[in-house]
């Protein structure tokens, strides 16, 4: 697949079929989140891969944003104590760290035929005590994964969000 393909066709996906996701796919979907742009080069996250179903189903008990059945959870996590070394911009930093690496995963995960979501909506203290999550590391984004029975239609993407040199100049040829 083209580059363009990719990043335009890559859906959010939230109904999955019972399929598991082999050891090598999930190695390279992991793979792309740790080739991620990092701020200062801290690399402040952690990423737990959860591909056990009955962990999985405990999950989803703490998160109502957590839809279908995914072979594959990653949680996406700051670890506070790296975060430091970037000062103030540290936390702020280590966040747009774990969503571009999540935006990598994602699209790798689209490139093999996998299906992902990413979830906001969950218990962090239930989550970390059942992952058995350190003090000193936050879990911000679980992303969920997949082969989906069918790839959601793209919705249309507002173009007037785009200006030329200031505000209100819509960028056109």
């Amino acid at each position: 697949m083209e580059l363009e393909e990719i990043i335009k066709g890559r859906r959010a996906v939230r109904k999955y079929e019972e399929k598991e996701i082999p050891f090598e796919h999930a190695k390279k979907i992991l793979e792309a989140g740790i080739w991620a742009p990092s701020g200062s080069n801290l690399q402040s996250w952690e990423f737990v891969v959860v591909r056990d179903k009955e962990m999985i189903e405990k999950i989803k008990m703490a998160s109502p944003g957590l839809f279908g059945n995914p072979a594959m959870l990653v949680i996406g996590c700051i670890n506070k104590e790296r975060a430091k070394r970037g000062g103030k911009i540290g936390y702020p930093m280590a966040m747009m760290d774990v969503a571009m690496a999540f935006q990598n995963m994602m699209l790798m995960a689209y490139s093999l035929g996998i299906g992902s979501c990413p979830v906001l909506s969950f218990n962090k203290v239930i989550l970390k005590e059942l992952l058995e999550i350190p003090e000193e590391v936050d879990p911000i984004l679980i992303v969920t994964f997949g082969y989906p029975p069918f790839w959601p239609k793209p919705p249309r993407r507002r173009k007037e969000v785009i200006h030329l040199e200031k505000f209100g100049r819509a960028f056109e040829e």
